[in-house]
């Protein structure tokens, strides 16, 4: 199994994750030029743009330590980009699924909501 396939297995139990509690999946793999979100999920007055780091159970590196600012920049501007496009009245909020796989399968999920914000950034919805 290659990168992006383990990528997709993660992203795939993540929106079943999301689903149980009760979010609606709007959109996998929301790309624009110089970015891309994983999952743009939406529950009551929130729209989650959700990064998914899948990684072997002990890997070298976190799925946390993974999301640098840079990136955390670039899923910034496929959010306005998506606000830009959609009419959509939701309050954004950036969340972190890191995934973790033993022999290919996920065997966790950690969750974390509201992750990271725009505070240091000049991007306005």
């Amino acid at each position: 199994m290659n990168q992006r396939e383990k990528g997709n297995v993660g992203e795939s139990d993540v929106c079943n994750y999301l689903e149980t509690l009760s979010y609606k999946i709007i959109k996998r793999n929301y790309t624009i030029k110089g970015g891309e979100t994983d999952i743009i999920a939406v529950r009551n007055d929130i729209i989650a743009f959700v990064e998914v780091k899948t990684r072997k159970k002990n890997a070298m590196v976190s799925g946390f330590e993974a999301i640098t600012d840079s990136k955390k920049l670039r899923i910034m501007k496929c959010a306005q980009h998506y606000f830009l496009n959609n009419e959509c009245n939701l309050q954004p909020r950036f969340d972190v699924a890191v995934v973790e796989t033993t022999n290919g399968k996920t065997t966790n999920i950690e969750y974390v909501e509201n992750a990271y914000d725009m505070s240091d950034t000049n991007i306005i919805f």
